[in-house]
């Protein structure tokens, strides 16, 4: 036997007929899809239902932070044991089918390789099948309107980073496979023979290598050093997904390919979705200018479209860049504003300066009127139930332009407290730290809570870390020093749509269950039609390249109908919506009026250092009676991680009035962009 028929059948798993093409659709991905779909109902039921506050120490104890760390970030309860379980998962795997290959070693003779040649063959072999592990999870933590990780209550700006650790394992993993498969090759001298190899059944050898370079250049562009300074580079390498999935396919076959099918469908489905809900484009309405260099964007929406506290949007504007979406926390409630939401972005990066420059920019000629902006949004996005109302006291700690997620929050509490529908916390604590006072000017938003005397729960710790107080202005003073805010208004002639927001989770789940469905059907149609039955398949081998275009037209097709279909139902619904009034185009400046009353005197702020977080705990506890707290952080990981440390669980006491007592809270991480 060559050496060449003898690496072909160490590689070579035997190839499934096609009669168990829908069996292994039931068995490796049906459940998950299924258990997707009842996700998906549970989250639309759990969204209708009020929020009640109850215990759930449970809860709280898993969203506690055990690990703070420069390199890893914060991790709380809830992630160690999910990384664990799957760091065990994955060494069970290896450790079951490595021994098992260990067991049953050929003759050394019959193979030409020696012992320890045999071995590294096999653990590369193995090796690849941990990919495969990391590859059904890689996807599912990047869905956004089909987002199973909403069933743990993690938002998808916080999941983000979970696909950026499965993805460096399983190149880590790929890597590691495809190069000690080449060390054998190289070592039987075989590598010209084997590396361009299409074999006509079983593991195609070229797709391999085609989809672990597609990885490899996905992986490289994806770093932070490319991915912020040459965005444009990272979006297009991504999409370099296709082929990697294409030749995945390829090269491991149908029945391993439907193992890591379900993320793979959920994806694209979610992706096309995505796509059509974007669509018709809508426009700014008006922006304000802050002193700070930040804008606040007004986006019409529909009265009907509610979201809760935190929840995000990701928008495009063509005219900066006709690719680039960035997500952006909504700044107002759907309780204040039936008609419009809010977005504030502070210009730091090329597209945010870029966005600032066209809101600026003068009229041509004689003209006072300032051109339409288009817009396409995507969202809103957010939790399916409201984290801070399970707290009897909040502490909200925000840094720059981290205060955003906050502006939504005391929005719905200022408005929502009189409707008697749920119970807010009795008592917030607001510290806000900002490097220069004309940053204090993105509180604009919630300054007629700030200046409300009624509002006592709403105490506000302002810090500004780059500045030296040779006076002592109050808080209410330099607010009047910082209150020139430009409004400016748009036309609204390019586009007469709202916002209409996500389509429902029932719907979505109606939708993944038809696609699934129409897949089944039609790859059963194609394997009914094209492949030969009876005598004729004993005597004719089909390609296993061929099973696998199957498998993609099948997918192909039932993606495109189901897609089809929500773009009718989508047309419908937003024919069906009335355009916004089209309104003055005008430019005004307002200055934010305050009065230096008892209420803003309450308020505190600071020079020329950061905040004391312990200190501002432990006076804290002393006024809440150590009664249960939630905390929220959004800002710089430094603050993060200043924050989360006081929270970790053997780090919770303090001394007050002489007695050592320990605050009960739990810890909460917002992202305000990715």
């Amino acid at each position: 036997m060559s050496e060449n028929n003898i690496l072909f059948l160490l590689y070579t798993p035997a190839t499934p007929s096609p009669p168990s093409t829908g069996l292994n659709f039931a068995v490796y991905t049906f459940p998950f899809l299924a258990l997707a779909v009842v996700g998906f109902i549970y989250l639309e039921l759990k969204g209708r239902r009020d929020q009640i506050r109850q215990e759930r120490k449970l809860i709280s104890g898993l969203s506690n932070p055990i690990v703070v760390n420069h390199y890893l970030g914060i991790l709380i309860g809830a992630e160690i044991l999910l990384v664990s379980l799957f760091i065990v998962f994955l060494f069970w795997t290896f450790y079951a089918h490595i021994s098992n290959d260990f067991k049953k070693m050929m003759p050394t003779k019959s193979l030409k390789l020696n012992m320890w040649q045999y071995k590294v063959f096999k653990v590369a072999t193995r090796l690849g099948l941990l990919t495969e592990a990391c590859l059904a999870l890689l996807l599912l933590p990047i869905l956004r309107g089909m987002s199973i990780f909403r069933i743990l209550g993690i938002q998808f700006e916080v999941s983000v980073r979970y696909h950026t650790w499965i993805g460096t394992t399983m190149i880590t993993f790929a890597t590691l496979h495809g190069a000690g498969t080449f060390f054998i090759w190289g070592i039987k001298h075989q590598i010209q023979d084997q590396m361009w190899r299409w074999q006509p059944t079983g593991r195609i050898y070229l797709a391999g290598e085609i989809a672990l370079a597609a990885g490899l250049v996905i992986w490289i562009t994806s770093l932070p050093q490319i991915r912020r300074k040459h965005f444009e580079i990272f979006y297009y390498m991504h999409h370099l997904y296709v082929i990697f999935f294409i030749f995945f396919l390829f090269h491991v076959g149908d029945r391993h390919f439907y193992m890591v099918f379900p993320g793979i469908f959920l994806f694209v489905l979610d992706k096309f979705l995505r796509v059509i809900q974007s669509r018709p484009k809508t426009c700014i309405l008006s922006a304000k200018v802050f002193p700070c260099k930040a804008i606040e964007l007004t986006l019409p929406k529909d009265p009907k479209l509610t979201y809760t506290p935190t929840s995000v949007i990701f928008v495009k504007i063509p005219s900066v860049s006709k690719f680039q979406w960035h997500s952006f926390s909504i700044t107002s409630s759907s309780l204040v504003d039936n008609h419009t939401m809010s977005i504030i972005i502070k210009s730091e990066g090329w597209w945010t300066n870029a966005l600032y420059n066209i809101v600026l920019d003068k009229p041509d000629g004689e003209s006072d009127q300032r051109k339409c902006i288009p817009i396409a949004v995507e969202g809103p996005y957010g939790p399916a139930s409201v984290d801070f109302l399970r707290y009897d006291n909040l502490i909200l700690v925000a840094g720059g332009i981290g205060i955003t997620p906050f502006l939504g929050i005391l929005q719905e509490i200022a408005t929502g407290g009189s409707n008697g529908r749920h119970v807010y916390p009795k008592r917030i604590q607001l510290i806000y730290a900002v490097k220069k006072s004309q940053d204090i000017s993105l509180l604009n938003p919630v300054l007629a809570q700030l200046l409300d005397s009624e509002q006592s729960y709403l105490k506000l710790k302002v810090f500004v870390t780059r500045e030296v107080e040779s006076g002592s202005r109050t808080l209410g003073e330099v607010l009047n020093e910082v209150s020139q805010v430009k409004t400016i208004d748009f036309e609204t002639t390019c586009s007469s749509y709202a916002v209409n927001g996500v389509e429902s989770l029932l719907w979505m789940a109606a939708i993944v269950g038809l696609s699934c469905i129409m897949f089944l059907v039609l790859l059963i149609c194609f394997n009914q039609s094209f492949h030969p039955h009876g005598e004729k398949a004993s005597e004719q081998k089909i390609p296993s390249s061929v099973t696998d275009l199957y498998l993609i037209c099948s997918f192909v097709a039932a993606i495109i109908c189901n897609s089809l279909l929500a773009i009718i139902l989508r047309w419908k619904r937003v024919k069906k919506e009335l355009p916004f009034f089209s309104g003055v185009q005008k430019e005004t400046t307002n200055p934010i009026s305050v009065g230096i009353d008892n209420t803003v005197v309450e308020h505190e702020i600071y020079f020329g250092g950061r905040p004391d977080f312990k200190e501002v705990f432990c006076k804290f506890l002393s006024e809440t009676a150590g009664s249960n707290a939630g905390v929220f952080v959004c800002g710089p990981e430094s603050m993060k991680e200043s924050v989360a440390l006081l929270c970790k669980p053997n780090s919770r006491a303090f001394w007050v009035d002489g007695q050592k007592k320990k605050l009960s809270v739990s810890f909460h991480s917002l992202n305000f962009t990715l």
